[in-house]
């Protein structure tokens, strides 16, 4: 569906859905709501575990695509851009990619204390590699670019390494997360020895698997074998020390549709182990439930799940213990997409919700110590936007800690790019 005719569509379906669908968002009125893209194309980031923003705050990495409301085809393009927040939010083209997705489009991010180079996934054809999927670093000063012969998915904080997983088995088994064009080689495994979670230095280019498929299926889940079942690995993040990661490792039954969409249903267990070995694999959260996480220093952990024997929520999990404690109970009922705010001690939790009965996303700011909530406003999202192709709010921050940024539709203009000041919430 083209820029025109699914913009209409979407104004169409999200008329009489709330009282105040002509305005599309409830701003709350001490927070001002500034869109940082120009409403003429789709723009969005993606993911809320990335940085967006350079450190020294200047500039908004963003994706731009001409069309919305399907699933990316291996010809489809988006433009990669650079957005000068201190030029009238200029933007710049970097490049492009034909290798992303509507949820975490290509891991697009700046290299960790760079403020010159930026990393996204792409198909390369390096001399010696051949035409393949791998990532593209970009020196925004000079242009030059450096290849690398594997996508990324997480980063190391020092910017040494990276580690990833393949997407074409993401797609197979989870589709929005991975890529299109490549069908999965192990498709009709259901888990392969050959392919797993690998290393990649950012220097170099080489890399080494640290665990593969195989050998997470063949571990027990609660007492019982999983072997019977198809396995994929998703949601892989670094520690802030870089050396534990952690990682999803989920599986089904074999994909099956309902009127053509593949059915949604699997088991969760979230892993850590050593990023320099693959040892030390710990199951910290074996319940099956585990949803968005983050880092909360070296050693723990604060994602949304229901530990076995408790209640849904947010529980801040200690590596290489069935430790947890529930973290902002009345004040983080329901699932969203989490981060810490940085220079706060971990006191201000960032976060945001999926869509009500009245379609509307909360965006808010959560201050543990004082269990306070600030809200940041409502924004509303037509009912097009769903499943594959929903807009989550995906709140990030810039590396000050001082103004948040996040995709949204609510302006009647498709998926868009917007900030919000917070310094005087966080600072005073």
């Amino acid at each position: 569906m083209d820029r025109r005719d699914f913009i209409r569509s979407s104004v169409a379906g999200g008329i009489g859905l709330a009282s105040f669908s002509q305005n599309w968002f409830v701003p709350a009125a001490e927070f001002p709501v500034e869109r940082i893209t120009d409403g003429e194309h789709f723009h969005w980031f993606g993911y809320y575990d990335k940085w967006q923003i350079d450190p020294t705050g200047r500039y908004a990495l963003g994706m731009r695509v001409p069309f919305e409301g399907r699933t990316p085809e291996a010809k489809d393009t988006i433009e990669i851009g650079l957005i000068d927040l201190q030029d009238n939010n200029k933007w710049r083209k970097l490049g492009t990619s034909n290798t992303w997705g509507w949820q975490q489009g290509c891991m697009l991010q700046w290299l960790p204390g760079s403020n010159e180079e930026v990393i996204w996934n792409d198909t390369v054809s390096p001399d010696g590699w051949g035409t393949t999927w791998g990532s593209r670093i970009v020196n925004i000063k000079t242009g030059r670019e450096r290849l690398l012969p594997k996508p990324i998915y997480a980063l190391a904080p020092n910017g040494e390494f990276a580690v990833g997983t393949e997407f074409n088995r993401i797609q197979n088994l989870r589709p929005g997360y991975g890529y299109a064009g490549r069908p999965d080689p192990y498709e009709k495994e259901k888990a392969p020895a050959e392919i797993g979670i690998y290393r990649i230095n950012l220097k170099t280019g080489k890399s080494n698997l640290l665990v593969s498929l195989a050998e997470m299926a063949a571990l027990p889940h609660l007492g019982e074998s999983v072997t019977d079942y198809w396995h994929w690995f998703n949601h892989l993040l670094i520690s802030p020390d870089n050396k534990r990661m952690l990682f999803l490792n989920r599986w089904r039954h074999k994909v099956q549709e309902q009127d053509g969409v593949p059915t949604t249903d699997f088991i969760t267990r979230m892993v850590t182990m050593d990023t320099e070995t693959g040892q030390n694999r710990y199951v910290i959260d074996p319940s099956g439930n585990t949803s968005h996480i983050i880092w909360d220093g070296p050693r723990h952990i604060l994602g949304w799940t229901k530990p076995i024997g408790k209640e849904w929520g947010f529980w801040l999990m200690e590596d290489k213990t069935q430790n947890c404690v529930h973290i902002g109970a009345e004040a983080m009922p329901v699932n969203g997409h989490n981060t810490y705010v940085p220079h706060t001690n971990n006191k201000w939790v960032l976060n945001d919700t999926y869509p009500d009965a009245n379609r509307l996303q909360t965006l808010y700011l959560y201050h543990i110590p004082t269990d306070r909530r600030v809200v940041l406003g409502k924004f509303l999202s037509p009912p097009q936007y769903k499943g594959e192709f929903r807009c989550d709010l995906h709140p990030r921050i810039n590396q000050q800690g001082t103004r948040v940024f996040f995709d949204s539709t609510h302006e009647k203009l498709g998926r868009q790019i917007y900030s919000i000041d917070i310094e005087k919430v966080v600072k005073g």
